[in-house]
């Protein structure tokens, strides 16, 4: 390694290249220059999506045909289909999970694009809207074949008087929404739209550094989406709060959980759902999500409204006796149980968002492209011969 070179593990630290997409520090999360607050109150997700893609808010007759494209590109291709019917098994078996089958049908969905070697910026927007569309219909016939009931209108991908969000959670149940679960979900997905150069970002990035194309740079960041330390967290942080549960009983004791809790200080168990790598004095979307599941499990009653309070003496505990503050993926995993969402798919409706910053960020990378390609520290034995 050069002398000059700067290392850091886990790349912590390092500014990794440049982006216009999205700024992250410990005071404000900001897209295009539009902070998340601001977005989550006011905006909607197709508008933050195109305001990602495009790199501008969009006006009224922007949004209506970014609109009609996203629900006329809704509907899945038979061979996919046909993949998620086979994947049925696979998904009982537990040799795949929802976040498996997600990623082989988008690399399907590739092998199907007639833009799919195209790495131009007009044939990677147009990817992106198809991408963005798709997605949805994928997790919610997923979650209709896991269930064993028929797909929700699949010669249309759902409803096309439906958001973005409607059409998601209409997808998996068979059930129109109500507005505040609508709106919810909305917020969820905007909150969770981009996140600059996150693990799963920066994977597609490398991808789409070496000059590979959408499909593949996406199928990529999906695979590195998945992992607990990343995406899955949400799933963690809410399977961490149910073997709570079960150990202490429903009486939300605080001494019971705090003793919980110091087991798992003692055992060093990673509590997931806490912490980040970039926000060290909170993350500025938790507080958003928290405050709108709890409202919806106030409006379901006390039995809902107590993990809420399981989760808020968590979090008490760990400010106080560790001063780690919750990440968004703590609420989202509270927010979507309250709503019905089965935590499998927790993860796979991150990536419905996320899919906008990924095709921003990739798109970005091809505009301007280096590959990626960091050098390493060597640690391993010194020079030797193999016959002496």
């Amino acid at each position: 390694m050069s002398a000059t070179a700067t290392t850091g593990k886990g790349l912590e630290g390092i500014i990794a290249g440049d982006t216009s997409i999205c700024q992250v520090d410990q005071t404000s999360l900001i897209y295009r220059g539009y902070e998340i607050a601001d977005l989550a109150r006011h905006a909607t997700f197709e508008e933050v999506a195109y305001l990602l893609l495009v790199g501008e808010k969009p006006d009224a007759e922007q949004l209506r045909f970014f609109r009609d494209e996203l629900v006329a590109n809704r509907a899945l291709p038979r061979q996919v289909v046909e993949y998620l019917h086979a994947a049925g098994p696979m998904l009982a078996e537990g040799t795949a999970v929802p976040m498996d089958v997600l990623r082989t049908g988008v690399s399907i969905l590739g092998n199907l694009d007639k833009d799919s070697q195209d790495n131009s910026p007009e044939a990677n927007l147009r990817k992106a809207k198809r991408l963005l569309a798709k997605a949805p219909t994928i997790i919610g016939h997923m979650q209709c074949i896991i269930d064993g009931r028929e797909l929700v209108a699949p010669n249309t991908g759902g409803d096309a008087k439906l958001s973005h969000a409607a059409n998601l959670l209409y997808l998996m149940s068979g059930q129109r929404p109500s507005d505040d679960y609508v709106k919810t979900m909305d917020v969820s997905l905007i909150l969770y739209a981009e996140h600059d150069f996150n693990a799963s970002t920066f994977t597609g990035r490398v991808i789409a550094g070496t000059l590979s194309d959408m499909h593949g740079a996406v199928t990529g960041a999906i695979a590195a989406l998945k992992g607990p330390l990343h995406g899955g967290a949400n799933e963690a942080a809410m399977e961490m709060l149910k073997e709570i549960r079960t150990d202490i009983g429903p009486k939300n004791e605080v001494g019971a959980v705090t003793e919980w809790m110091h087991r798992a200080f003692e055992t060093k168990r990673k509590l997931m759902g806490f912490g980040h790598r970039v926000y060290k004095n909170g993350d500025h979307r938790a507080g958003i999500l928290h405050k709108m599941g709890r409202a919806i499990a106030e409006r379901q009653g006390s039995e809902q409204v107590a993990l809420f309070e399981l989760g808020e003496i968590v979090q008490r505990i760990m400010l106080e006796e560790k001063s780690i503050f919750p990440n968004v993926d703590f609420p989202c995993g509270m927010t979507y149980f309250v709503m019905g969402i089965p935590v499998p798919q927790y993860t796979p409706i991150f990536v419905a968002s996320r899919l906008s910053g990924w095709c921003a960020h990739i798109a970005e990378q091809h505009a301007n492209n280096r590959l990626i390609r960091p050098i390493a520290n060597y640690t391993g034995a010194p020079l030797r011969k193999w016959r002496s």
